[in-house]
């Protein structure tokens, strides 16, 4: 058996440290809550896929006589497995069907019958169980997105003028913005959809509050006094809150139609703060009105000025006049008839069609607005506005606060779920629009759900999105954690989110709420800083999309260390004081200090421990996976951290992985949960092992043998030299032996950056900080040969070539290895197809894939086609499309494919049509086989039982109640696979076990269906490839790179660093027993970069190494100088790794003593292979005749302005002219000067530069004659 290392021995001083949860959870659950296949139908809830059909259906035409009616949906499985899509370049999806009922209700149409159909509405892509998607033969992922969440927001920004407005904008989740806001007169406007504004009071008119009196009621603003002499006289000098207006209707006949139409006309007699005098009490009089509104005499009347002044300004006065002026702001047109008018409010605010809050729109609002209306109502409500506009009013007299937007409380969380339901929601209501049409044009024709479905219009949407979104990125799967990190970032960019422009500082700023949440270290750096974000460790999504961190509850200074933690929101967390999780507490979880520091908002109070709500969970709760896998990050400077965590994920995964010594005990979880190796999927024993599989025996209980149609063995086949998305490789290879006991869970496998089940991204090297004859100077690093004669950092990366076989107007193209005009020697490596022997080492300009294509030349003379008749030369009619190696190609082939799709000719139809029934007729004994077993088991489980009714899922009863079981009754069952399940006896568990048994018949029955599918089509299509394409032919070249002078490399520690020099091995610098060093870092790069973490990790590294054991010092809790001062005592190494070395070169000692030590070193992505570059003669630039840039395009080296100014400066004429002429867009002269080189002659003289030319034309366009004189 292989050795199994010992655990790394943990420095935390944590006791029971809380489980991570699943790294991947934010994509898998996401994706299972979307389709919920696992749930039953009638108990899937409003949510994800379900939810979002029940809002598109039922669909009915538009006189109501037909209803199609959405039932259930279910998905069949996928053609093809992952590694076929991947290999063949197609997408990995399921066939996507729904049940659909389609009746009439209409009397006359009582012949049509009520049918329900299963409709095919095209294929989904699907996720793998690594949470990624494979979308035409590459690996994608969706990545989340943290937007703004829907509800209210209020806000304040400062006129020009220094006037303070304030704004709250209703942000819904579907549906018109409403943004209320102030201006400098101390108005309140409503703006609908951010353009056409309206006073608020015009609003309120227009939902039902018609008069002056309504409005001021809202408020408590008015006092309504009685018309009478007596009565006015008494409040002769108080003030009109309201106009008082005559009111009176005239009637006219209408020409068109004859009718008397009666209209209100008003006329204003006071107008509102009128002082009242005896005058005005003569005219109140008259004009008939019953009361009259005065201004309160209350405090309260300040506050409230802005009401009064909205009022004045308020152009309306009923409810018809506000319905009508909105609907010619909106429209800018005027309104047809006043119920259109009223229709556009309700149409925009309080429709469900149109309008919604969305679940976390309500519960946003409430809580804000302290209100309780019920969460299934997601439209505004008056109520809601009217709230809205006292709390603006309150925050425009400074009693209340305006909204921090970068709160996490109102930012959330956009996942692949989600994300999919809305494009479901577009491509379901594109197709209910085309549904409607057939409905109609089809009035009395008998016509079915399916007559009525176009596949296509759902499933183009889907795949746009996969193929197009900003949020749907090609996988960076250069190493597990790399795919890891991609699958648990945040991007706040993406449709509907900021663009780079438009984002502040703030937005990008880490805010306290991120606390737990949010990694504050790992972000890119440059224009997304801050933008694109990482989960941290313990972090979850919530189902409101709100992210989530544990703590444990805490209650007069007792921590509950025994209860799993609980999950807090950011809101939930508010006003909270939360201790560190390092706070010293005995077993019973009482605190044992005096005062603590604790957490509070943004704040750091020092409490007493009685104070504390609740503590952290773990000191690395703050950070990322990324970060949390940097030793000794609390003695890093944040930046270098930020590097360190970012370099990580570009590390190349070795030939020869070495785990970390100093780690932090994060490594083991992440090589699980990145789904890259294979565990133990329970108890068993390994039965054979090989470098190409594994099989297993697992133990079972009877139980579980009876509901299982598989046998207790199980095959993993290993990965071998796969491409990764970034042209590494992964190649698995076992680390169990035949005969070895496994336990649930337990890695079978080692490779791809992980070494024995952790994650591995680098070597352990023996360092040295100090210069080496200035070859460290500015980061540079030195490297012993040792380093690439014993491959530690040798790296095996494939490259994937291919070509495409397309039917042309002039003829077939065809793969073969006789190529016109090619010698012997460069085809003796292909086989008949053209395609390159596996094993053939590769070198650049070899042919690769052999291929000809028909030429399209002019017509042969006769002397030619008499030539021709006779010898029978074809050679001419075809000419070399063969696939080269590229010019820095070194390699060796270790796989080719070839997918080529099925002849169509009669004799292969016929013969076609034979082999399907044969393998038709092989599958049907195989489900009659598998109906046999599984009949067979049921009646073990239910003999001497009595059935309870069992039905199937349209109701039908299949087997009466109360008849005992027999045989032949179960045999007489047709099919199983739509039987409800619950009802075979009274007894649970027997239930339970006939329900898994069944359960477990469907998967079975589905996977044999499946491969029928697959295997049906591979005959008469033969392999699936894009249209226009017969073949399709791959050969993959494996590379091996040594490390090389120029390759980057870095630490940890963000301290990256490109090789200088590889110095042969008895010239290092070495210790005093003669070990020589690995590598040999500039110390200076140390000090000013501020992460000395380096060198704690160095140290203790070197302990680590002579003891033979591995560290864990998790961040923020990890080993103290103490600590490692025992280790480097008991290893016999010096303290802080100070110790003299000797000169190799010349053996003396040098003057002063260095740090050495371990310290863990990865090779990153960028490597001087695919960066060298030179060119000779290349492509030119279509309009400017320069060379392009850049080593794809074969390009030369941009001589820019400044460079123009450096040989001016000294005068070098000659060589400047050359440079701007005959090397760079001289067309005719760098002709000339290139036969003058060949021939030997003297330089001609440059002419005239294109550009020259260009600006000529240019100027020409502008209208100006331009000639040239001689």
């Amino acid at each position: 058996m292989l050795a199994k290392k010992a655990e790394r021995l943990n420095f935390s001083s944590i006791v029971n440290r809380t489980e991570y949860p699943d790294f991947l959870d934010i994509q898998i659950k996401s994706f299972q809550d979307f389709f919920q296949l696992e749930t039953k139908s009638e108990e899937r809830g409003n949510e994800g896929l379900y939810n979002t059909f029940m809002e598109n259906f039922p669909i009915t035409d538009t006189r109501n006589q037909f209803v199609l009616e959405f039932l259930d949906y279910f998905i069949d499985p996928p053609r093809y497995t992952i590694e076929e899509c991947i290999e063949r370049g197609l997408t990995y999806s399921v066939p996507l069907k729904a049940r659909l009922k389609l009746y009439c209700t209409d009397p006359e149409h009582e012949d049509f019958e009520t049918i329900v159909q299963d409709v095919y509405l095209g294929t989904i892509p699907y996720m793998t169980p690594s949470g990624t998607f494979v979308i035409n033969g590459a690996e994608r992922v969706v990545v989340s997105q943290l937007h703004r969440s829907p509800g209210v927001f209020f806000s304040q920004s400062f006129h020009a003028n220094g006037t303070k407005l304030y704004s709250a904008r209703v942000i819904p989740f579907k549906g018109s913005w409403i943004e209320f806001a102030t201006d400098i007169n101390s108005v309140m406007y409503a703006y609908i959809d951010r353009k056409k504004k309206l006073p608020v009071t015009t609003l309120f008119r227009a939902i039902g509050f018609e008069r002056d009196k309504d409005i001021l009621e809202i408020f408590d603003l008015a006092e309504e006094v009685k018309v009478s002499k007596s009565g006015l006289k008494k409040v002769i000098g108080r003030k009109l809150a309201a106009r008082v207006l005559n009111t009176w209707h005239e009637d006219f006949v209408d020409e068109d139609t004859g009718e008397v139409v009666s209209i209100e006309r008003n006329e204003i007699v006071l107008d509102r703060d009128t002082i009242i005098d005896k005058d005005n009490i003569e005219e109140i009089l008259e004009a008939g009105v019953k009361t009259i509104l005065l201004h309160k005499e209350s405090a309260q009347q300040g506050d409230y000025a802005i009401i009064h002044n909205t009022l004045q300004k308020d152009p309306t006065n009923s409810e018809k006049e506000a319905v009508e002026h909105i609907y010619r702001q909106l429209r800018n047109a005027e309104p047809p008839d006043e119920e259109t008018a009223r229709g556009i409010i309700d149409k925009l605010f309080f429709s469900d069609q149109r309008y919604s809050l969305g679940e976390v729109g309500r519960y946003r609002m409430n809580k804000k607005l302290g209100l309780d209306i019920g969460m299934d109502k997601q439209v505004l409500t008056k109520e809601d506005i009217i709230t809205i506009i006292k709390y603006l009013i309150e925050l425009i007299n400074s009693k209340a606060e305006i909204d921090d937007i970068d709160h996490l409380s109102n930012r959330r969380v956009r996942t692949v779920g989600e994300q999919l339901s809305s494009q479901f929601g577009v491509g379901l209501a594109r197709m209910a629009r085309t549904i409607r049409e057939r409905m109609n044009v089809r009035d009395n024709e008998v016509f079915t759900p399916i007559d009525l479905i176009n596949a296509k219009t759902l499933s183009s949407v889907i795949n746009s999105f996969f193929g197009t979104n900003q949020l749907s990125q090609f996988m960076d799967q250069t190493n597990p954690l790399a795919e890891i990190t991609h699958k648990r970032r945040l991007s706040a960019l993406g449709p509907g989110g900021l663009s780079r422009e438009r984002a502040g500082f703030e937005v990008r700023d880490v805010h306290y709420t991120h606390y737990g949440r949010l990694c504050p270290i790992e972000t890119p750096e440059g224009p997304n800083i801050g933008l694109i974000s990482s989960l941290s460790v313990y972090a979850k999504v919530n189902s409101m999309g709100f992210i989530e961190t544990p703590y444990r509850k805490a209650e007069e200074g007792v921590v509950d260390i025994k209860n799993a933690p609980t999950y807090l929101s950011a809101e939930e967390e508010e006003d909270m004081l939360i201790a560190q999780a390092n706070i010293q507490v005995d077993d019973k979880g009482k605190i044992l200090e005096d005062k603590i520091i604790a957490r509070q908002e943004g704040d750091f109070p020092v409490i007493d421990p009685v104070n504390v709500h609740y503590t952290d969970v773990a000191p690395n709760q703050i950070a990322s996976i990324s970060a949390s896998l940097i030793p000794f990050l609390e003695h890093d400077d944040a930046n270098r951290a930020l590097m360190g965590s970012n370099m990580m994920r570009q590390a190349v995964p070795l030939l020869r992985p070495q785990a970390p010594i100093v780690g932090t005990g994060l490594e083991r979880q992440v090589a699980s949960d990145s789904r890259v190796l294979i565990n133990a999927e329970g108890n068993g024993v390994v039965e054979y092992v090989d470098a190409n599989e594994i099989v297993i025996k697992y133990e079972r209980t009877e139980e579980e043998a009876m509901v299982s149609f598989d046998s207790d063995t199980k095959t993993y086949p290993l990965v071998k030299f796969r491409k990764t998305n970034q042209g590494t490789s992964i190649n698995l290879k076992p680390i169990v032996t035949k005969g070895d006991k496994v336990v649930k869970g337990q890695v079978l496998c080692e490779g791809y950056a992980t070494e024995n089940g952790e994650l591995a991204l680098g070597r352990n090297m023996k360092v040295a900080f100090m210069p080496w004859k200035g070859y460290n100077f500015e980061d540079a690093i030195v490297i012993s040969e040792k380093v690439v004669r014993d491959d530690i950092f040798t790296s095996i990366h494939i490259d994937e070539y291919s070509l495409e076989v397309r039917d042309t107007k002039l003829g077939n193209e065809e793969l073969t290895n006789d190529i016109p005009n090619v010698s012997e020697e460069a085809t003796k490596d292909l086989d008949e197809n053209g395609m390159i022997r596996i094993g053939a080492e590769i070198k650049p300009g070899d042919i690769l894939i052999g291929k000809i294509t028909p030429k399209g030349e002019s017509d042969p003379t006769p002397e030619e086609k008499l030539l021709r008749a006779i010898f029978g030369d074809k050679a001419g009619d075809v000419k070399d499309a063969s696939l080269k190696a590229s010019p820095s190609l070194h390699g060796v082939v270790i796989d080719k494919k070839l997918f080529s799709r099925a002849i169509k000719d009669k004799r292969k139809r016929a013969k076609d049509k034979e082999d399907i029934e044969a393998l038709e007729n092989i599958y049907y004994k195989k489900f009659d086989d598998l109906k046999d077993v599984l009949v067979e088991k049921l009646f073990a489980i239910v003999n001497g039982k009595t059935a309870q009714g069992i039905f199937n899922d349209l109701g039908e009863e299949i087997i009466p109640k109360g008849k005992k079981y027999t045989l032949k009754m179960l045999n007489a069952v047709d099919d199983y696979t739509h039987l409800t399940s619950g009802t075979w006896t009274t007894d649970d568990h027997t239930n339970a076990l006939v329900a898994d048994l069944i359960h477990n018949y469907k998967i079975k029955e589905n996977d044999l269906q499946g491969s029928l599918r697959r295997e049906k089509f591979t005959i008469s299509v033969g392999d699936e490839l894009p249209a226009g394409i017969i073949k399709l032919a791959k050969v993959y070249v494996a590379k091996k790179r040594k490390l090389k002078v120029g390759d980057k490399m870095a630490g940890r520690h963000g301290n990256k660093g490109i090789v200088a020099r590889i110095v042969r091995q008895e010239d290092m610098p070495f210790l005093e027993d003669g070990t020589p060093v690995d590598i040999v870092l500039n110390p200076l790069g140390v000090p000013s970069r501020m992460n000395i973490g380096q060198i704690y990790e160095t140290v203790l590294g070197w302990a680590g190494q002579k003891l033979n054991r591995t560290y864990a010092t998790p961040i923020f809790d990890g080993a103290t100088l103490d600590q490692i001062n025992e280790f480097t005592d008991e290893a016999g190494v010096p303290r802080f790794g100070h110790t003299y070395l000797y000169d190799g070169g010349t053996g003396d000692r040098f003057d002063q003593p260095a740090t050495v030590g371990v310290i863990y070193m990865i090779k990153l992505g960028h490597m001087i292979d695919d960066k060298m570059h030179a060119r000779s003669i290349g492509p030119y630039s279509l309009i400017t005749q320069q060379p392009l840039g850049g080593k794809a395009q074969f390009g030369g080296q941009r001589f820019g302005e400044m460079e123009v100014w450096a040989l001016e400066a000294y005068g070098a004429s000659s060589t400047l002219r050359e440079i701007l002429t005959v090397k760079s867009d001289d067309v005719i002269g760098r002709a000339k000067t290139y036969e003058a080189i060949v021939k030997g002659e003297p330089m001609p003289e440059p002419g005239l530069p294109e550009s020259f030319n260009v600006l000529m034309h240019e100027l020409k366009g502008l209208g100006l004659d331009i000639r040239l004189e001689e």
